[in-house]
């Protein structure tokens, strides 16, 4: 059975339609990350250390069909592939840069720091506070 699409399924407002498009927990990550300009697999994977590299994987797919995420492929010995954002994706980066600005602010009212952003040795589970482990 081929895959629904969302021009297969009407959204009920603009809304349904962008949350099904950059909605979970991992698309809104990825097109942030790729604000930054174009990355390969790997460095997009490294700089989300929750995701499997098989979800990671169908994100891209997902973005990339959905005309958000380019995927260009270097005819090269081992292959390159680089991962960067369309022109439309671009659109969106007040609203991922707002929602990354918000983030902030929530995880620091509650002492967190995310798991990006502690050295590599810490071995803290992903809510202990920095200062609890200095």
């Amino acid at each position: 059975m081929p895959r629904t699409r969302l021009s297969d399924d009407l959204p009920g407002c603009a809304m349904e339609a962008s949350v099904s498009i950059i909605g979970g927990k991992w698309k809104g990550a990825v097109l942030f990350h790729l604000l930054d300009g174009t990355m390969r697999f790997n460095q997009l994977h490294r700089q989300m250390p929750g995701v499997t590299a098989r979800l990671l994987t169908k994100q891209l797919r997902e973005l990339e069909e959905n005309g958000l995420v380019e995927r260009t492929v270097h005819p090269v010995v081992p292959p390159k592939v680089e991962h960067s954002l369309t022109g439309e994706a671009r659109e969106l980066a007040p609203l991922l840069r707002s929602l990354n600005t918000w983030g902030q602010r929530w995880l620091a009212t509650r002492g967190i720091t995310p798991l990006n952003e502690r050295a590599t040795t810490d071995r803290a589970s992903p809510t202990t506070p920095v200062s609890e482990l200095t």
